[in-house]
């Protein structure tokens, strides 16, 4: 790779930065909050363990543990996303004027309903789809147990 190519590349990358927040917040989150729904799931509502349910019934869990990770994923991650935003539409020149722009109150509401009626779903199919591949062939699946002490 020539330095020209290289520099292409960095700018490239710098200029999703802003972009990149949110993802990696929503990420972080909805992974974590997905494995720990899993067994909260089983243990509180299933009242089962794991390998005493139907295929069916762990997909089930799988798919409301899902949907509501994406949901705790689009509620943490939401203020960051309308910021950006904010800042995409040129409608604020920095991060303060954003915040200032929006207001508190709507940095945390706005389109939120929207947008966990959008990402539910497709953080739902995502993980059905991992979860199904994991059940049918008989691999270690999430919600083990694994944050049991």
């Amino acid at each position: 790779m020539d330095f020209q190519k290289f520099i292409q590349l960095k700018d490239s990358l710098v200029s999703t930065g802003d972009f990149g927040v949110g993802i990696f917040q929503f990420s972080m989150i909805m992974f974590s909050s997905f494995e720990h729904l899993m067994d909260l799931i089983y243990k509180k509502i299933v009242q089962k363990k794991k390998e005493d349910c139907s295929r069916v019934q762990q997909l089930g869990v799988t798919c409301l543990a899902a949907y509501a990770a994406g949901a705790v994923g689009t509620l943490v991650s939401n203020p960051a996303d309308n910021i950006v935003a904010s800042l995409y539409n040129k409608k604020a020149e920095n991060v303060i004027q954003a915040v200032k722009k929006i207001g508190l109150f709507n940095l945390f509401t706005r389109s939120l309903p929207v947008r966990i009626t959008i990402v539910g779903p497709v953080i739902t199919m995502q993980w059905l789809f991992y979860d199904t591949i994991k059940v049918l062939t008989g691999l270690k699946d999430v919600g083990d147990g694994h944050f049991e002490q």
